[in-house]
């Protein structure tokens, strides 16, 4: 047994999670080697695996299909023999079935919506819920440092749209700002009320704004049109998570919307960043002043090939994403996702260890989805219909 894996089972034995306290000491964990990650990793997964593998008869079928249990993993190239859920699964009317926990454990629901309109829908119980919160405060406060400021959350309220992802992750940066106002309202999008909101918050707070990319656009073309003297802050961020596609299938190029956002609001390049994640899982891989996106430590991404997804392709080749979540314990956080990805094989300036992650687009024949390209397209209608009202 590894010195970890000694550690982790003393701290289960007196009652200490063991997911908990790594996810807790994020910062010295990225500084860490790449092998002593790997390490906790394993360990973690293993728990993970051998936990589901016990209490979820679906799943241990599955297993037992495979002909996998806890003694064929052995390393962390081993992980790859862990049977991984497709994601489509999670929109099956039969997604209860994927339950490890009791209905009756189960505290919290959240759902994601692409151009089907059929919803992905994640439930979570006590510790899972607590692992989520716990991993994306920590995400937040490694990769973006702020506590304070105010943000504008180019989003509907959690009134509005209580059970949608998107719109629970960007109100959780609430708890780390002095302000926060939403600026999406009805399905409708109003700049020039944003633009108010910045001058009123100017020398008063340092101003954030946190959103998917297509209303970042929409705002940066407004402030470019009608308020090009307008300049944020030293310390602004302008956060995007959500997705780089429209439902239309227009793709905002990357590298451009950067340059753009930066040379409008009169900041660095580097304080433009990016989020990704997905409902079904507890984190988010997130962009450091590089640009690079940093998969959480204690989470492992395995890029498989597209013609067989039961092998790996080398690091730096394409593949479609596995993601190997161990802080799940409503179902298993394993999941074959339809994301196109690449690992990146060179460290980071930034100076943290750990995989790094590019995401390129969706798998050919996938669905255009995620929670951004829902609230787009029912903005897009709720416009076109005010559009049709006025002309008639």
């Amino acid at each position: 047994m590894s010195e970890y894996g000694f550690f982790f089972d003393l701290s289960k034995n007196m009652g200490i999670d063991p997911v908990g306290s790594i996810i807790a000491s994020i910062k010295s964990i990225y500084q860490l080697s790449n092998d002593r990650q790997n390490e906790i990793k394993l360990y973690l997964i293993k728990q993970n695996f051998q936990y589901h593998y016990e209490h979820n008869a679906l799943y241990r079928k599955i297993c037992e299909e495979k002909g996998v249990t806890l003694t064929n993993i052995a390393c962390l190239e081993d992980v790859v023999r862990i049977p991984a859920i497709g994601i489509g699964k999670f929109k099956d009317v039969n997604a209860h079935l994927l339950l490890t926990k009791p209905i009756h454990e189960l505290q919290h629901e959240l759902r994601s919506t692409g151009t089907s309109g059929i919803p992905s829908i994640s439930r979570r119980d006590e510790q899972t819920l607590t692992r989520s919160v716990l991993s994306i405060f920590s995400m937040f406060r490694e990769m973006f440092g702020f506590f304070g400021g105010a943000a504008i959350f180019l989003a509907p309220s959690s009134e509005e749209m209580p059970e949608m992802g998107l719109v629970k992750l960007i109100n959780m940066f609430s708890g780390l700002l002095d302000s926060s106002r939403f600026f999406v309202s009805g399905h409708a999008f109003q700049p020039e009320a944003v633009v108010q909101q910045l001058k009123e918050w100017q020398d008063v707070h340092t101003r954030h704004i946190i959103g998917p990319p297509f209303l970042v656009e929409r705002l940066v073309r407004y402030v470019n049109e009608h308020e090009p003297d307008m300049k944020l802050d030293r310390q602004t961020q302008v956060i995007t998570l959500g997705g780089w596609k429209s439902f239309t299938g227009r793709e905002i190029n990357r590298p451009d919307f950067y340059q753009q956002v930066s040379q409008v609001f009169g900041i660095h390049d580097g304080q433009v960043r990016d989020m990704f994640g997905l409902v079904e899982t507890n984190f988010m891989a997130i962009e450091c002043e590089n640009h690079a996106k940093h998969v959480p430590p204690w989470v492992h991404f395995s890029v498989r090939s597209l013609d067989d997804p039961n092998k790996e392709v080398p690091v730096g080749e394409p593949g479609r994403l596995v993601v190997y979540d161990p802080t799940s314990l409503s179902y298993p956080g394993f999941i074959l996702t339809d994301d196109l990805v690449y690992l990146d094989p060179n460290a980071c300036l930034c100076g943290r260890n750990g995989q790094v992650v590019h995401y390129m687009y969706r798998i050919k024949g996938a669905e255009i989805g995620c929670c951004a390209i829902n609230l787009e397209k029912f903005m897009s209608d709720k416009e076109a219909q005010i559009t049709q009202c006025s002309i008639g």
